[in-house]
């Protein structure tokens, strides 16, 4: 991706949306390391604001729809983990800036806790899918699984992760 410093804050603004500070792990981990020119995050649940705004399984009291707008909040907040990584590294600090550094989307991967009968985890994961094109354009489209769970951390209906090339 080319264009003027903050293209990925401004193109966030432009969709009405903030990214978040990267969520604090839940155990023994880190939520983004960099390997090389990749950078893998940990699943990142649906939180917003330190809160979990609903939890279930979907097809089984929580609905498609809610679901998929889930996996649009994790996605996000998996942006905000490669942000607050590649902010750490400089020399830009803000981490919405420093997504300018992501030259592709390349994996994600959805978890969705599931009902045993629901089988419609892809249009799920497709909010984590549509946002990180919406933000990226071109570089946004990536490789993708979205796999049905038995059961979530903390009872969340949807985890992505994602892969992301970066300079």
């Amino acid at each position: 991706m080319s264009g003027a410093e903050g293209r990925v804050a401004a193109r966030l603004a432009e969709l009405g949306l903030t990214l978040p500070a990267a969520a604090a792990p839940l155990a023994a981990y880190v939520p983004a390391v960099r390997s090389g020119a990749h950078v893998w995050t940990s699943g990142q649940l649906p939180f917003v604001e330190g809160v979990m705004p609903t939890t279930g399984k979907v097809g089984g009291g929580l609905d498609a729809e809610t679901a998929t707008a889930l996996a649009r909040t994790a996605a996000l907040n998996a942006l905000a983990a490669v942000g607050a990584l590649l902010a750490s590294e400089g020399p830009v600090t803000d981490p919405a800036t420093a997504l300018d550094r992501v030259r592709r989307v390349v994996k994600v991967v959805g978890f969705v806790a599931s009902d045993p009968a629901f089988t419609g985890q892809p249009a799920v994961v497709n909010g984590a899918s549509l946002l990180l094109h919406e933000v990226f354009g071109e570089a946004g489209v990536h490789a993708r699984s979205a796999v049905g769970v038995a059961a979530l951390p903390l009872d969340a209906a949807v985890e992505i992760e994602l892969v992301v090339e970066v300079d």
